[in-house]
């Protein structure tokens, strides 16, 4: 057996006893009106966790402040951001660390700020960071336009029809904007096939597209045998994503062909 072949079966035997790296789960941030919002949705959660989709919520004490776990997050207008303790992030830092954001219910002021692209609050603030990310922001669709907080206040479930109508096209200019809504039943089935879609669209390994224009598999464990079955390597580069591993051969055939491997970020 040649020596470099006989390194590769060794090198393979020694991954598939150790644990290799998993790719990171999806993870979703929700925001609630306040500490009680959430429990309607614990059958959804469920289903998201069945599904290997992780998921934060974010309870909001008003307009301009929140709960993150521990770490209180506070904004007091545009242009003026405060995390009211050291650890905890600014509105606009938050959708850095979640694949989507989801917003079960969505008010008329909030919808206008978001149309008119306008900050203040933190849902205007996350929204707004989101969509300048390109990360997904997911809405539920059947809601009044109505804070809870005015619903208690004003005992009244409904807006009175003009203000219906100006909601209403505030939703179809959001539409516009990118924002996915979903009724609230279907939003745990939204994230699953968003996220779904996502991880289709990011293999493992990204060397080039084929005469077909089909992206190639994905790829944990980058072979010798792989690199052998491209056929081209664009611009001389292999990207990979974090979590892949090359094998000893595998390197040293991309070494010779002279293919430059870069770990996508």
């Amino acid at each position: 057996m040649d020596v470099r072949q006989m390194i590769e079966s060794i090198t393979r035997e020694i991954l598939q006893s150790m644990s290799i790296p998993q790719e990171t789960k999806p993870k979703w941030l929700f925001i609630f009106c306040d500490s009680t919002a959430h429990e309607s949705f614990a059958d959804q959660f469920i289903a998201l966790q069945n599904h290997g989709i992780c998921h934060d919520l974010l309870f909001l004490d008003g307009e301009t402040s929140s709960w993150l776990g521990m770490h209180r997050i506070e904004c007091t207008g545009a242009g003026k951001i405060i995390a009211t303790d050291e650890y905890a992030p600014a509105p606009l830092e938050l959708p850095k660390e979640y694949d989507g954001i989801v917003i079960p219910e969505i008010d008329l002021d909030n919808a206008a700020r978001v149309v008119a692209g306008l900050k203040g609050t933190i849902k205007a603030e996350i929204i707004f960071s989101a969509l300048v990310l390109g990360k997904p922001v997911l809405v539920g669709e059947d809601v009044p336009g109505m804070k809870r907080s005015d619903r208690r206040c004003l005992r009244t479930l409904t807006l009175p029809g003009p203000y219906q109508r100006l909601f209403q096209r505030h939703v179809n200019d959001m539409k516009e904007l990118g924002i996915e809504f979903a009724a609230h039943k279907e939003l745990a089935g939204s994230i699953i096939r968003m996220s779904r879609a996502s991880q289709q669209e990011t293999p493992l390994a990204l060397p080039h597209q084929d005469t077909q224009g089909q992206q190639p598999a994905a790829v944990k464990l980058l072979t010798a045998e792989w690199v052998k079955s491209q056929s081209d390597f664009p611009d001389q580069r292999l990207v990979l994503r974090q979590g892949a591993i090359v094998s000893p051969l595998a390197m040293d055939l991309l070494k010779e062909k002279g293919i430059a491997v870069h770990y996508a970020r």
